[in-house]
């Protein structure tokens, strides 16, 4: 396993020096000028173009990369151009924020999703199984935003069950250093997430499971005396896992990248907000800093479900 891991570490290298070029690259063709954004419509060109000096924005595009790159390598992400914090102290402050949604949204999809699934396979081809993959198209076919702005005018316009914005004024911690936000905040958010991940779910989890209950040893499970409940949760789901965990964590990554519509719907502080707002003042240093946290989240969570499936299936070999 070790051989394999240190493999896997060395893959993700290329892969975020290639993310990093990308969003380089993509940052500097998006119109505008960070030095204007700065000092506003009226400042002179003289003062502009001290700003631009003063920040490196002038120098070469390769020289600029390279000096990007090379600050990266040390964890140095540089200062934002909005604020004047530096990058990796605001991306520390948001991160917990972020995590904590899609730790809740996670969790909306794995509690509908597994149960829908479950009785989708065990009902097979009736009204019940028809019905509830007619549930999950539904689910799937509803985008972030379409659905969030729906669940806020009506739980929190119309019925005032549930703030729409924010995540409260608390001042106590979870886990140490994030934020603990009271449970009425997280609810639409995690929702607007939750619903559409666990269509997906719902789908892989009936799909794995009904290719197991007819392998002959849940048969022979069964002709021992084994209950139905038993064969299903024991057996046959626990050796249908490796795909339901291979969405999970694929899906996880589209829970961060999907932050970012939820959290500017409502007005969540966390990385997706940050993104937006840096995208729209041109902070090239906040918006660089957000995709590889991102990426780097993204290639982390799929290593430790490589990983997973060891413990899941012993069967599981690492070469």
């Amino acid at each position: 396993m070790l051989r394999f891991l240190i493999r896997r570490i060395l893959l993700t290298v290329p892969v975020l020096i290639g993310v990093a070029t990308l969003v380089f690259a993509l940052i500097h063709l998006v119109p505008g000028d960070p030095a204007v954004s700065m000092l506003g419509e009226a400042a002179t060109p003289a003062d502009v173009a001290a700003l631009r000096a003063r920040l490196g924005l002038d120098d070469p595009l390769p020289r600029q990369y390279l000096r990007f790159l090379g600050a990266a390598t040390r964890l140095d992400l540089g200062v934002s151009l909005r604020t004047g914090r530096p990058v990796g102290t605001e991306l520390a402050e948001k991160l917990g924020a972020t995590a904590l949604l899609a730790m809740a949204a996670m969790s909306v999809a794995l509690i509908v999703a597994v149960p829908l699934g479950i009785i989708a396979a065990i009902r097979a081809g009736t009204w019940v199984d028809h019905l509830a993959m007619a549930v999950a198209l539904i689910g799937l076919s509803m985008p972030n935003f379409w659905l969030g702005p729906l669940l806020a005018l009506v739980f929190g316009v119309q019925l005032g069950w549930l703030p729409i914005s924010g995540r409260g004024s608390s001042t106590a911690m979870l886990f140490g250093s994030v934020p603990a936000v009271p449970p009425a905040y997280l609810v639409l958010p995690a929702l607007t997430l939750g619903l559409g991940l666990a269509a997906i779910l719902a789908r892989m989890t009936r799909a794995s499971l009904i290719d197991e209950l007819r392998e002959l040893y849940v048969r022979a499970a069964r002709a021992r005396g084994v209950s139905m409940r038993r064969a299903v949760l024991v057996h046959a789901l626990r050796n249908g896992l490796i795909p339901i965990i291979t969405i999970v964590g694929l899906q996880f990554g589209a829970v961060l990248t999907g932050t970012i519509i939820t959290e500017t719907i409502f007005a969540w502080p966390g990385l997706g907000r940050l993104l937006i707002q840096s995208i729209q003042f041109r902070d090239y240093p906040m918006v660089q800093g957000c995709i590889l946290l991102i990426a780097v989240t993204y290639v982390t969570v799929n290593l430790l479900t490589d990983l997973t499936y060891g413990i899941v299936d012993p069967r599981v070999r690492y070469e």
